[in-house]
């Protein structure tokens, strides 16, 4: 499928970003990059801040995405499906500083602002209105447990509900611990995958008792 021109100049951007920092990035540059005019790239973001929320937006739709993708790996093993999400949640943050700010909200001077989410500007065209709304990191998390839970929640018995709740969440928070204070991935898959054995719906045997080795990273 070819790209739109909206696609190329988001692509053009991120690929500037990973070779200089953004202040150095030109809008100039950006629609060369792309093979379009300037004129739609201000067409498209409104002005170099409306790029930017746009490329943050973009990349905690593709890091959501992959969570989604995650979440369905592992078969009917629900502490597999949480590891698959905190093994790409550590990948993504380590392969793009991008996503690891916009996991983390720890903004270095490379990259963008941390775009704020005041009224539009009255230069961002209507129909990109939702670029100035970006997500914070509170709110991926919650978007994370979310989702997490409702894949994993059919069948589950009323009275685990709430702690499977609890589960996905802390099942996030370690993973955003590992991108912040980057430790052994195979503990971190081990530590996840514990969670979901204690009681309920996840009851079964510990993945490390009767001497069974560690569970292998998903991936």
């Amino acid at each position: 499928m070819v790209p739109t021109a909206r696609e190329s100049l988001l692509d053009a951007a991120f690929a500037a970003l990973a070779g200089r920092p953004w202040p150095a990035v030109r809008m100039v540059d950006v629609a060369a990059a792309a093979r379009v005019s300037r004129q739609t790239l201000y067409n498209e973001f409104g002005s170099k801040d409306g790029l930017a929320r746009a490329l943050v937006r973009r990349e905690a739709d593709t890091y959501l995405a992959g969570v989604d993708r995650a979440l369905g790996a592992g078969g009917g093993d629900p502490g597999a499906r949480l590891a698959a999400v905190a093994d790409w949640t550590v990948r993504g943050a380590r392969a793009s500083p991008l996503l690891r700010a916009v996991l983390t909200g720890f903004w270095t001077e490379r990259l963008p602002e941390p775009p704020g989410a005041g009224p539009p500007s009255a230069y961002v065209p209507a129909q990109r209105r939702a670029d100035t709304a970006p997500l914070s990191p509170a709110d991926l998390l919650g978007l994370v447990r979310d989702r997490a839970r409702a894949a994993l929640e059919p069948g589950c018995p009323q009275e685990e509900a709430e702690r499977l709740g609890r589960v996905c969440e802390t099942a996030v928070r370690l993973a955003l611990s590992h991108v912040v204070a980057p430790g052994a991935p195979a503990d971190l898959m081990l530590t996840v995958r514990e969670l979901a054995w204690p009681q309920g719906r996840f009851s079964g045997p510990s993945p490390t008792a009767g001497g069974r080795s560690r569970p292998r990273s998903p991936v």
